[in-house]
């Protein structure tokens, strides 16, 4: 399996009890972010565009797991940011696995190597390494020449030493679904546990606006890459929202599934947007004027996000909320698809590589203060 047997009954488990309770709106993943600040600059990232001084400020190792309890999702996600760049990453870590938490620490892998001591090896902890692609691709969407080749080091020196290894990869227009299918390849011949693949969403503040993919590319660009697929990949996504992503299922976003703690509080409505921040997670629950958010909505800022914070928790919830659900996405994990298609073929054939500009950084000023922040 993509993800060892105790998290999928873990998280099966906890949804159950979710229904039976009758809870409409519940989480599935705390989407924690002990610091903002990077060590890149990529030109899609709407997540590093402050000032100094807030690029500067951490949660504390306490301030996480206070969130996490309070929160109750069985599985923490850790992005930023770069979290390694948190001194007090491996005790925050250490803390969640003590609770029982399945840790999935997203990372760029560019101080893996050299951390890699300070943290355990266990079926609790994951480290998501951010690949967006094979090498050129990826250092071209990180704006980091020689990024793709420390990653992989990186990967490698973790799978060595017993780690659960996973990796993320965000899609933006002109990927070439010929070059990412190679990708999986070279992420299954390291060792990887599992891939996640998703669309890159449209950050107001990201310095790149013209390369983010609408729902109608999305749509065509992932139904060329996961339509018949290698029996050799693993993918640690719901196999429902890899169909969602390929234009053959429909999901309503979710954006309480994956919420989010950060140094301003709890965020509103999602990972994506900034709509506010609330004191508590059940303030932030109550608070929220959910009908606002999500493609149904009307909200520009969702009418193109396909993004997995939003929209694979619809696919656990579609999971577990009939019995039709539950038959369904019992076929597909065992017994999964190659989603054999004539017509993506065709796709991958006549598909043309785009040519890419020179890198697109953030301005100068900005880098010079993430430069001097990530060096603290």
């Amino acid at each position: 399996m993509a993800v060892p047997i105790s998290q999928a009954w873990t998280v099966a488990s906890y949804v159950l009890t979710q229904k039976i309770k009758g809870r409409k709106r519940y989480p599935l993943v705390l989407m924690l972010e002990p610091l903002f600040r990077c060590n890149l600059a990529c030109a899609g990232c709407g997540k590093i565009q402050y000032p100094a001084h807030i690029l500067k400020t951490e949660l504390s190792p306490e301030e996480c797991w206070a969130a996490a309890e309070e929160c109750g999702a069985p599985m923490v996600s850790i992005p930023g940011g770069e979290p390694l760049l948190h001194p007090q990453m491996p005790e925050i870590v250490a803390g969640l696995v003590a609770r029982k938490k399945y840790v999935y620490m997203c990372t760029n892998a560019l101080l893996l190597k050299e951390k890699l001591h300070l943290f355990t090896p266990s079926k609790y902890l994951s480290f998501s390494v951010h690949l967006d692609g094979q090498k050129e691709h990826h250092d071209f969407a990180v704006c980091r020449e020689g990024g793709h080749e420390i990653a992989m080091g990186g990967i490698k020196a973790a799978v060595a030493a017993g780690f659960r290894v996973t990796t993320n990869t965000t899609l933006f227009d002109g990927a070439d679904p010929n070059s990412v299918r190679d990708h999986f390849d070279e992420l299954m011949a390291s060792g990887v546990e599992s891939m996640m693949v998703s669309p890159g969403y449209t950050y107001d503040k990201a310095p790149d606006q013209q390369h983010f993919l609408g729902k109608a590319k999305s749509r065509r660009l992932f139904r060329a890459i996961l339509s018949n697929r290698k029996k050799s990949w693993e993918f640690n996504t719901h196999p429902l929202f890899a169909e969602y992503l390929m234009g053959k299922r429909n999901f309503e976003c979710t954006p309480w599934g994956m919420p989010t703690y950060n140094i301003f509080g709890w965020q509103k409505p999602c990972y994506l947007l900034q709509d506010g921040y609330a004191d508590t997670f059940n303030e932030m629950m109550e608070s929220t004027a959910w009908e606002n958010y999500g493609a149904k909505s009307g909200n520009p800022k969702c009418a193109n996000c396909m993004v997995h914070s939003g929209h694979e928790a619809s696919a656990v919830d579609y999971n577990f909320s009939s019995l039709k659900g539950f038959l369904t996405t019992a076929k597909k994990y065992m017994f999964p698809s190659t989603y054999e298609d004539a017509g993506a073929t065709k796709l991958l054939n006549e598909w043309k590589p785009a040519v890419h500009a020179p890198l697109v950084q953030i301005a100068e000023q900005q880098a010079s203060s993430l430069q001097e922040v990530a060096g603290d």
